[in-house]
């Protein structure tokens, strides 16, 4: 058993509870009890009293295969960065480069207090993605991007036949892996890269997986939206209905430009959103209106989206910016830092299909959660002290300072036990190098 004092548990859980001074206890993977420390008896303990438990953050819309491209495409909208830069980039990877890719992301999420990502992979080399996320401890979603069309860059695409293939194949090895840690989830590009025949295949392939997601790009351009239009003859997120893939189990990255149709479709179906307003910012797509999503019942979570359209991986960044977004469109009250907070914990583990197990800090769930040194940017003697402003509008991956996954700490006092942080970045500018020589 694992027992963990700490001096302040922001649970995260229905009620959205903040306790003092509690016990964690832990057997195996599972929390078993939330006790006042002086009732948890004699024993050892991990001893956090100075510090900050919270859930640990779930993001809903990444993608590893990038990382080496932090840097690479700047200053572009959404379809030059991906014909210009990311499709060259990706079709340049080798599984090697695509491990490194992978490990040098996973790295960055874990610091900064990630502990699930549903994560959309390439075209080739997805097991070298699973086997750095297997390797870290990392709990996710994973899937190779689909794409059986690519009018922007011809050379970076397959057969419908073959898309459809190698994504059955790699969800019946890897599905339900490392202990249940890992699962599948079927991932269409977008409506542009993929048939109606693809899209509906892989739709259908839910129906053979306990638990796989859907998991796609939806309305992040306002020259893709138009585009779809033009082949459609309907709104995106119109199309997808059509196509019967929105749904409880489907996750929609950015969905930026909403007709009050399309979002009351959302609603309707319980389909799911993933928030990236880094990436939207950076791109130039546009600022979502969650307010309005949240207000109709959508459920939205959080996501940095890939390292060369952010450029960070870092939670914090993307709560803080979620929130204070959307203030000057809606005013001051819109997107609180509780609200936000949730958004990036029990939100994000509804969308994956996992709050039963993740999500908050409750006996019987999943011991994922991270400790945070908050002193720096929190007093928690002032009278109107609030722990969700000092996380949502002030923390930092500083602050973190260390993370359980699955009952077992993958960061501890500021360090990885078992990785070479070092020799991963010094392999990661050599793979780069190397990546660039092939393009």
């Amino acid at each position: 058993m694992t027992r963990i004092d700490v001096g302040l548990l922001v649970t995260g859980n229905a009620r959205g509870e903040v306790l003092k001074d509690v016990s964690v206890t832990i057997e195996k993977n599972r929390i078993t009890g939330i006790l006042p420390t002086g009732a948890a008896g004699p024993g050892p303990a991990v001893d956090a009293r100075a510090l900050v438990a919270i859930p640990g953050f779930i993001q809903t819309h990444v993608h590893l295969c990038q990382t080496l491209f932090r840097g690479m495409a700047d200053d572009l909208e959404l379809l030059d960065w991906l014909r210009l830069r990311i499709f060259p980039f990706e079709a340049a990877h080798t599984a090697r480069s695509m491990y490194t890719s992978a490990m040098l992301g996973i790295m960055e999420l874990i610091r900064s207090g990630t502990t699930t990502i549903l994560d959309m992979g390439s075209l080739r080399h997805e097991e070298e993605v699973i086997r750095a996320i297997g390797e870290t401890g990392l709990r996710a979603f994973v899937g190779k991007a689909m794409m059986d069309i690519n009018d922007a860059f011809p050379a970076f695409k397959e057969s419908t036949a073959d898309a459809l293939r190698s994504t059955r194949e790699l969800a019946d090895a890897w599905h339900n892996s490392y202990d249940g840690r890992i699962k599948y989830a079927v991932a269409p590009r977008f409506v542009l890269s993929c048939s109606d025949a693809l899209l509906a295949e892989a739709r259908d392939m839910l129906g053979s997986f306990d638990g796989m997601l859907f998991h796609t790009h939806a309305s992040e351009n306002r020259g893709e939206v138009e585009a779809v239009r033009r082949r459609c003859a309907m709104e995106n997120i119109e199309f997808l209905h059509e196509m019967r893939i929105l749904s409880e189990r489907t996750v929609l990255a950015h969905c930026i430009h909403l007709s009050d149709h399309e979002a009351a479709l959302l609603a309707r179906t319980r389909t799911n959103v993933a928030h990236c307003p880094s990436s939207n910012l950076k791109l130039g797509s546009g600022i979502a209106n969650i307010p309005k999503l949240l207000a109709e019942g959508v459920n939205v979570g959080l996501g940095a989206d890939g390292a060369p359209c952010n450029n960070s991986l870092d939670m914090f960044r993307e709560m803080r910016l979620a929130s204070l977004l959307q203030k000057p469109l809606h005013g001051p009250t819109a997107m609180p830092a509780k609200s936000v907070f949730d958004m990036a914990t029990r939100n994000g583990a509804l969308s994956l299909g996992l709050a039963g197990d993740i999500g908050s800090i409750e006996p019987g769930k999943k011991a994922d959660l991270v400790l945070l040194s908050l002193a720096n940017v929190w007093d928690p003697l002032a009278a109107d002290a609030s722990v969700y402003s000092s996380i949502v509008y002030s923390a930092t991956p500083e602050n973190v300072d260390s993370v359980m996954i699955d009952g077992r700490w993958v960061y501890r006092n500021k360090e990885f036990p078992g990785l070479d942080p070092a020799g991963i970045r010094a392999g990661a500018g050599e793979e780069c190098r190397s990546l660039v020589g092939r393009l």
